[in-house]
């Protein structure tokens, strides 16, 4: 994975243009934390479309999408893909409201828990 503060320098419009796109599609408020799969991106020549894994997050909840970029001149056209099935899962996190209720329930017959958080996946 690539944070967000790693992200190579010619994938960044594309991945904050993909970012807004995807905002606007799922009517969410997502901000962009990674890209996943991001090596055929970087090896796509100028004007060629290119798939590509995106993590956002929004509150509780971290989604992977995978989005097929094609450039458009200046700017770039996105479609959403089936997510690739070995890898990062699409949704990285419970739904939201669930891990308080999971939380609780093991609490009932333990007397801790300890939880690992790791990048969206627990």
């Amino acid at each position: 994975m690539i944070l967000k503060k790693d992200i190579p320098l010619e994938l960044i419009r594309p991945s904050q243009a993909a970012l807004a796109w995807i905002n606007q599609e799922r009517k969410e408020n997502y901000r962009l934390t990674g890209l996943v799969e991001a090596d055929a991106a970087l090896e796509a020549k100028p004007g060629q479309a290119y798939e590509i894994g995106i993590v956002l997050c929004s509150g509780e909840i971290c989604a992977r999408e995978q989005v097929r970029v094609t450039p458009e001149g200046d700017n770039f056209s996105f479609s959403f893909l089936e997510p690739i099935k070995e890898g990062i899962p699409p949704l990285l996190d419970p739904p939201e409201g669930l891990r308080p209720i999971w939380l609780d329930d093991q609490l009932k017959d333990k007397r801790f828990v300890i939880m690992l958080f790791y990048r969206g996946l627990w």
